[in-house]
């Protein structure tokens, strides 16, 4: 669902201006206003971009008003507005960085690849370094906003005795994502230091929005994300769970019910509204999550007594993870709105239209 943002395919929207000057026979320059905030999002048509930039074109109070959007588009293409701007091009490729961060003031980083290892390191490692350069290049650059990943920090692959806070080393997962997750923040962490640039990482979990979280609970072949519960259980039993609507109470080895980590998207959202022009983000990573993560059998419990739903226990080699937020709240004042009970309700009654079927966009 784009909630009025028009997303294309296949053709370039851009409104642009043909200079001479640059990298190549195709980079362009923009009209810039002196004094404007222009804010470059990449990963535009992502779930995180489309509700950020949803948000800030609608603002007219706060952080997030004023500010002209700057979207980096690449299979996917948002249609140019007023506040609008659309770039199309591979982040990898540096003539394309240049262009779209010509005049920006800001950069709000979502671009990721997941468990695809043949364009992980391009957009991962290539992309973010070549919007660092850009930025440190720039007269107008003044900040650059990172959404990184708990996979930095091993997300439930490893036992852990304490809440992990942001000084807790990083700790990649076996797979390509993970590493690419350790590798941004460091890369961030760096340019940083280097350069003196204005870098902030928001380290967020699993990141949900409308109705991800009741899919994320299904055995069937609609499942969203990981574990695909109908591969622990085998295909007989996971369809007369479906059947059933019988939902999964993820184990640790240990037998007890696994906590895992979320995060609304529209928290996230605040969250970058609180860091963008916060002088206290300044060079810092914050862990952006619920107040508590998800205890699935805590979870199977809400759902029988509200729906009535019947829940199966499975073992899993996961274990229990608590993402400690209070770093994000006390020093970007920073609340999250959502809990298990909102969570549940939201993605329970999100009523999806027959034109706006569920589409996972990448593997993993």
């Amino acid at each position: 669902m784009d909630g009025g943002l028009r997303v294309a395919s296949g053709r370039d929207s851009t409104e642009r201006r043909r200079t001479d000057h640059g990298a190549g026979p195709n980079r362009h320059t923009w009209r810039v206003e002196a004094g404007r905030r222009r804010i470059l999002v990449t990963g535009a048509t992502g779930k995180v971009g489309q509700a950020f930039i949803r948000r800030t074109l609608a603002a007219d109070v706060g952080p997030l008003a004023g500010l002209t959007v700057r979207a980096l588009c690449h299979n996917r293409v948002l249609d140019a507005a007023p506040r609008l701007e659309v770039v199309r091009g591979s982040i990898a490729e540096r003539d394309v960085v240049d262009e779209a961060m010509d005049g920006v003031t800001h950069v709000l980083h979502l671009a990721t690849s997941k468990e695809t290892p043949e364009t992980v390191m391009d957009v991962a490692v290539k992309g973010l370094f070549w919007l660092l350069e850009a930025a440190r290049e720039s007269a107008t650059f003044q900040q650059l906003v990172l959404v990184g990943g708990d996979a930095s920090v091993g997300h439930f692959f490893y036992p852990r005795d304490v809440p992990l806070t942001e000084e807790h080393p990083h700790r990649a997962y076996p797979g390509c994502y993970a590493l690419s997750k350790v590798l941004e923040e460091v890369m961030v962490e760096q340019a940083g230091i280097q350069y003196d640039l204005n870098v902030c990482c928001l380290r967020a979990p699993w990141i949900m929005e409308m109705d991800d979280f009741r899919y994320q609970l299904s055995f069937g072949e609609d499942v969203f994300g990981g574990p695909r519960w109908r591969d622990l259980v085998g295909a007989e039993r996971a369809d007369a769970y479906v059947a059933d609507r019988t939902v999964p109470v993820m184990l640790d080895p240990g037998g007890l019910p696994v906590k895992r980590n979320f995060v609304h998207v529209e928290d996230l959202v605040d969250a970058v509204a609180a860091a963008l022009d916060n002088p206290a983000a300044r060079r810092e990573t914050f862990n952006v999550c619920m107040d508590e993560p998800v205890d699935y059998g805590e979870l199977a419990a809400y759902l029988a007594e509200t729906r009535g739903l019947p829940s199966v226990r499975i073992p899993t080699p996961y274990h229990s993870v608590w993402l400690d937020n209070a770093k994000a709240k006390l020093v970007l004042g920073w609340r999250p709105r959502h809990d298990l009970a909102r969570l549940v309700e939201e993605s329970w009654t999100y009523d999806r239209a027959p034109d706006d079927p569920r589409v996972v966009w990448y593997p993993g």
